[in-house]
């Protein structure tokens, strides 16, 4: 049993000019996030025209198309972890920004489905290593004062590239007669060319972020735990100054001292009661906000709001203000997180998405559709914004000691990518032969359990340094 270790107080104290030094080294490593939510919604414009293109018709084939990019999120996260510990998180970001580069590329220019399938994995490798190191990068350069707002930020330029993804795609999908035949349709710009450009936009902010990532420092925490302190006692001096860093290199070092103690290496960690039920936590977490059925309403938005009665042209605007009510509750959600805290906004979201959905399957069920469908589906995607999405992000970041951080949340992150597989995957099936009310009580009653999930097994993590949850865990 280990005492709780106490940081010095100046060590919480980070002055402005410093702060706006860590704002600006999280806003670059956050680039990874939105290049992440523009290549993870882009395919719910592009598919519309994709489809055509390579002649998608059985719901398996459009299932696959929407979700392969979910395998390479997977390969990416099982990864991501033993390459960021080996090399470090600066250089696996740099790796995830040329990878976003070279795949929206040939995921645009593919003539062929099997290399469209090809490349979108690739895409999702991409997505796989930066969804791992961004937010696992910016919690460990964070101040605890700053860390939830932070590593919220992540999520927040997640937010930003799923609307700049749905903005190209409503601008470069030209206007569609509603009853233009197949054959038209298929020689039209938007099936031949408008789908490839969509996915290539991808390269630009992709080179910004790969030049910017350049200049960033490497994680003070993983320059420590390689035995280069006086690496890590310079960047922290940079983000909080001399009296900062000398208390977070104290707690980091008395950290590091425990962990050498008692186990070696991830699966002796694991053998551990108290890490393997906070792995656990944090598998359940990384599936419970997939399985709440939100990414559905980006993944397939079209097929979701023309069930409603909405018409192609309209389609894409609602599209473009789901993203915009995303953006939205994701700036709420970055000065709540730090104050209202994890656990409380999480049952909160959890159970405010199952209202939104319940009353939506009513009223696909009652033929209403139209206006009521759009209110309920920006309802459920308003409280997943403000909650669930950038609060599972912070704490899979939290609760892991820091000698398996980057495995532990690497293999809560794998668990996203596979619900978010069987999810996107599942979707066109279920909603063939189950109906579209049927999906959405279903998601409805996920969140039902995940809100009593939250509440018997997530503890509050708000306002503690990443050393002082790791003593907690290690006392339990």
């Amino acid at each position: 049993m280990h005492g709780p270790i106490e940081a010095p107080a100046t060590g919480t104290f980070v002055p402005a000019a410093k702060t706006a030094y860590v704002w600006g080294i999280a806003i670059v490593a956050a680039l990874g996030g939105l290049l992440f939510g523009y290549d993870w919604v882009v395919i719910g414009g592009a598919r519309e025209f994709y489809e055509i293109y390579f002649h998608l018709t059985s719901a398996n084939m459009v299932g696959w198309a929407n979700s392969c990019a979910l395998v390479g999120c997977l390969i990416g996260s099982l990864v991501a972890g033993s390459i960021a510990d080996r090399f470090g998180r600066k250089p696996v970001l740099l790796i995830s920004a040329l990878l976003f580069a070279i795949s929206s590329i040939f995921t645009g220019w593919a003539y062929a489905f099997t290399n469209f399938i090809v490349w979108r994995i690739a895409g999702g490798i991409a997505i796989g290593l930066s969804s791992n190191v961004s937010p696992l990068y910016i919690a460990e350069v964070s101040p605890s004062s700053l860390r939830g707002r932070l590593v919220s930020l992540n999520q927040f330029a997640i937010v930003i590239g799923i609307l700049l993804a749905q903005l190209v795609n409503w601008l470069v999908a030209e206007p569609i007669s509603e009853h233009v035949s197949v054959g038209v349709l298929f020689s039209s710009w938007n099936v031949q060319y408008g789908w490839r450009w969509m996915f290539s936009a991808l390269v630009i902010p992709s080179a910004i972020f790969a030049f910017a990532a350049l200049w960033i420092p490497e994680s003070p925490r993983w320059l420590a735990a390689r035995g280069r302190k006086i690496n890590a006692y310079r960047t922290l001096e940079r983000v909080g100054g001399r009296d900062y860093a000398q208390a977070e290199l104290v707690n980091i070092d008395r950290a590091l001292k425990v962990e050498d103690e008692v186990a070696t290496n991830f699966w002796q960690e694991l053998a551990r009661p108290a890490v393997r039920r906070v792995l656990l936590v944090g598998i359940a977490l990384a599936v419970l906000q997939q399985w709440t059925g939100i990414n559905v309403l980006f993944s397939y938005a079209a097929e979701v709001y023309r069930n409603a009665g909405y018409g192609a042209n309209d389609i894409f605007l609602n599209i473009v203000i789901t993203g915009t009510i995303n953006l939205v509750f994701t700036i709420a959600a970055m000065f709540l997180i730090d104050r209202v805290g994890r656990r409380r906004l999480m049952i909160l979201g959890c159970a405010g998405i199952a209202i939104s959905h319940f009353l939506c399957a009513i009223a696909y069920r009652t033929g209403v559709g139209g206006i009521a469908v759009l209110v309920l589906t920006l309802s459920a995607i308003g409280c997943y914004a403000l909650t669930l999405a950038p609060v599972t992000w912070v704490l899979i970041t939290e609760i892991f000691p820091l000698r398996v951080r980057a495995q532990g949340v690497s293999i809560a992150v794998s668990a996203l990518w596979v619900a978010s597989f069987a999810l996107t995957y599942s979707f066109p099936i279920l909603n063939r032969r189950l109906g579209t009310a049927s999906v959405f009580v279903g998601y409805g009653a996920i969140c039902i359990l995940g809100s009593i999930l939250v509440a018997t097994s997530v503890t509050e993590t708000k306002g503690r340094s990443l050393e002082e949850i790791e003593a907690k865990l290690l006392q339990e």
